[in-house]
């Protein structure tokens, strides 16, 4: 019983390691609040000042589609995203590296609750900042964006529902 013990323990701390290992994998084209690649001017990637903030709560994700339009706002086919914590602010500078030169569309979404859910209390806005309506999505036309080596600078106003209408906040 007590060989058998040893292997059974054995070979639930080899499962258990290999479950926190997979889980600290993350997906490639994600990065981390913060990331320098802005700051170092070489490499393709996106600086987007988010304004237009209801509030200081929750979250901001930043996503880019591209490049070009065959994956425009497809679930998962998004080419860079990064999630970064208001923590109180109402603007929040965010680079955004991305796989190659081309264009690209970004999404911003304000995750008020940060519940990684789209509630009515969201908000949402794109680059080149197209209107937005209840009924539809912009183009990629609309919101596309290129981008070299070395940061395109954007900036892009967060948008709220209001009664039927979509709009900037005051």
């Amino acid at each position: 019983m007590g060989l058998m013990n040893i292997h059974s323990k054995t070979r639930w701390s080899a499962l258990g390691a290999l479950m926190v290992s997979t889980a600290s994998l993350a997906d490639p084209r994600e990065t981390r609040p913060g990331d320098q690649s802005c700051a170092t001017g070489d490499v393709p990637a996106v600086l987007v000042h988010v304004i237009g903030l209801k509030n200081g709560s929750g979250k901001v994700r930043v996503q880019a589609y591209g490049p070009g339009a065959a994956k425009y706002l497809k679930k998962g086919e998004w080419a860079g995203r990064v999630d970064v914590p208001l923590s109180g602010r109402r603007s929040v500078s965010v680079c955004l590296p991305l796989p190659a030169a081309g264009s690209y569309s970004v999404a911003v979404r304000h995750d008020a609750n940060a519940n990684k859910k789209s509630d009515w209390n969201d908000g949402a806005g794109f680059s080149r900042n197209p209107k937005l309506s209840l009924l539809g999505r912009p183009s990629f036309g609309d919101t596309a964006v290129a981008v070299g080596r070395g940061p395109a600078r954007i900036r892009v106003t967060i948008n709220y529902r209001q009664g039927m209408k979509v709009g900037p906040i005051g």
